[in-house]
């Protein structure tokens, strides 16, 4: 069974920058493109960041491009999301979030996700 614990929100101001992490357990880590979504407050979840399982393509939504950065450490299981230039508009629970299927990076079959953490971004 998948497990994916986040950590690393939490208040930050406008301008800011913040690093959350992503610990995976339950498979063979290396074999799966891991993905960062977000959901703010009455909206829907949408893609944030994604990377393939051996960590050479990354890819971002436009709203996050050249702000935000997506990483791997296979060694550690371990996704991370590197936030920089941080906008009230990013304010949102984050979640990580893993491919069902190995060698594969397809963003409607993320089959497994974290609880969440949460980014306040103040103005």
């Amino acid at each position: 069974q998948v497990q994916l614990v986040e950590s690393g929100g939490g208040l930050v101001q406008a301008g800011g920058s913040l690093r959350l992490s992503c610990t995976a357990s339950g498979r063979t880590f290396s074999s799966y493109a891991m993905g960062w979504f977000r959901q703010a407050l009455g909206k829907e979840r949408e893609f944030v960041a994604s990377i393939t399982w051996s960590g050479f393509g990354t890819y971002y939504a436009d709203s996050v491009k050249g702000r935000f950065t997506i990483s791997r450490d296979n060694a550690k299981n371990m996704v991370y999301l590197q936030m920089s230039s941080l906008k009230p508009e990013d304010t949102a629970v984050y979640y990580c979030a893993q491919e069902s299927s190995a060698y594969r990076l397809n963003l409607a079959d993320f089959g497994s996700w974290g609880q969440g953490t949460q980014v306040p971004v103040s103005s």
